[in-house]
């Protein structure tokens, strides 16, 4: 049972309605490989009962981080989970929209303002990351120079496209296809899915569905693999983009399906490697983006350095023992033979 199950179950409606937009902001934190804290947790339920306003809640936040000297690298990510988390919990409270590249910017400035210093900005230079699903290759992400005009674009063909003869079927579709579209473009240095993930709900609740939120606190990380598969193509590999993934994503969404959302299903081997962890472990392990991708590289060579565990994720130092920590607390690896001549041995 989750931290909100009791007042989604039990809960009055005002209740259930915040429990439910709770579990979606802190799901979509595993896109990135976060995870909050207890203490957000605790203040969020707070919130569902209705103690204290989203406003109180963001300034608590504040006040409990300023309070937290001399804090380390993870704490700072734990931080960006908790605050992002609760604002999204803002956005998704409020009855408002406005369907334009503007509002989207807009989302990416509120979601991560305090956080990154370029909160609201478009990137001024070019992008790429390396994806579990492509086996360490990247999209082909927007040029920085053409951003702007790319998300003008975009806005105005959905904006000029009509639905009155659509069926519902295709609606989502269509609906599923200009999210990648803008999800592709990559706007912003980091974020770009959670935002885009949030400017997803609020657009497809201006269509009048009422959609699954679980699917966001439950998948995201298949949400995002979905979007990098509908955007890949490697004739080389054979392989070309598909929608296929994301449109089964957006239909338990919006029509409460239950088709199986499998990660496993995704994964194309653009490198053509062998990992000793088995494809299947990857589809029930309870880990984020960035464990699994670390899992996976130690599975291909398990005295793998954390410098170049560090190259592979694209992440710090820090975080990669912040990871592998985690990955050993949890049972899921360990280490053997000290640090000179030690490696590292897959536990599932």
């Amino acid at each position: 049972m989750s931290d909100f199950d009791k007042y989604i179950e039990q809960g009055e409606p005002g209740q259930v309605e915040k429990a439910h937009i709770w579990q979606t902001a802190i799901g979509l934190q595993d896109v990135d490989g976060l995870k909050t804290s207890e203490h957000l947790k605790e203040t969020a339920q707070r919130h569902i009962e209705g103690d204290i306003s989203i406003e109180e809640v963001r300034s608590l936040l504040d006040s409990y981080y300023e309070s937290k000297a001399g804090r380390e690298q993870a704490d700072e990510r734990t931080e960006e989970a908790d605050k992002v988390s609760a604002a999204i919990t803002s956005i998704l409270s409020e009855n408002t929209f406005t369907f334009s590249p503007d509002y989207f910017i807009s989302i990416h400035q509120r979601l991560f303002s305090g956080i990154y210093p370029f909160a609201g900005q478009l990137r001024d230079y070019n992008i790429s990351k390396k994806e579990w699903v492509l086996d360490g290759a990247s999209v082909l992400y927007s040029d920085s120079y053409m951003i702007r005009q790319t998300l003008d674009y975009d806005f105005a063909q959905e904006r000029a496209f009509s639905f009155d003869e659509v069926s519902l079927a295709d609606a989502v579709k269509h609906i599923a296809g200009f999210i990648s579209g803008i999800w592709q473009i990559h706007a912003f240095g980091e974020g770009n899915t959670r935002t885009a993930a949030v400017f997803a709900i609020k657009y497809i609740r201006s269509f009048g569905f009422e959609i699954n939120n679980d699917l966001f606190e439950k998948h995201s990380w298949y949400f995002r693999n979905a979007l990098v598969r509908a955007n890949y193509n490697n004739l080389t590999k054979g392989i070309t983009a598909t929608d296929q993934y994301l449109v089964r994503f957006f239909r338990n969404l919006i029509f409460g399906e239950k088709s199986i959302l499998s990660n496993r299903e995704m994964h194309v081997p653009v490198q053509s490697v062998t990992p000793d962890v088995s494809k299947s472990q990857f589809d029930t392990l309870d880990c984020s983006f960035e464990e699994l991708a670390v899992i996976k590289a130690v599975g291909e060579n398990p005295h793998i350095t954390q410098e170049n565990l560090k190259k592979i994720i694209g992440k710090s130092i820090s975080t990669v023992k912040r990871i592998t920590i985690g990955l050993q607390k949890k049972g899921i690896l360990i280490r053997k033979n000290g640090k000179r001549d030690g490696y590292w041995e897959v536990l599932t």
